[in-house]
């Protein structure tokens, strides 16, 4: 399941630039393994080369999470292109994925 935390639909130079995204988990949890799983797959399906993705352990970097200031995880942040995105979950529905991430199917 996927939940965007903001959506919002300027996203009309998100093709062709680099997207910047942050995904961060809890440990190796049944949720986090599958979000991590399942976002590597998107990317490297649907804009390979064209990404840069950092997976953080809240468990590992509390300091980051705090500032972050998460309220669900597994949480995937899209930092570039603007304006930056939230999608909560397990990342297992690869539509409302490649929607919240402004991403079109070719």
């Amino acid at each position: 399941m996927i939940e965007p935390l903001q959506t919002e639909d300027t996203d009309s130079d998100a093709e062709g630039h680099p997207y910047i995204l942050h995904l961060f988990v809890t440990g190796a949890s049944l949720h986090s393994t599958r979000a991590i799983t399942n976002i590597k797959h998107i990317c490297e399906s649907y804009l390979p080369g064209n990404y840069s993705l950092e997976i953080i352990d809240v468990y590992q970097q509390k300091a980051l999470a705090e500032r972050e200031q998460l309220i669900a995880l597994p949480l995937l942040i899209r930092r570039m292109p603007l304006p930056e995105r939230r999608l909560v979950g397990d990342l297992s529905d690869t539509e409302k994925v490649l929607n919240g991430l402004g991403i079109s199917r070719l």
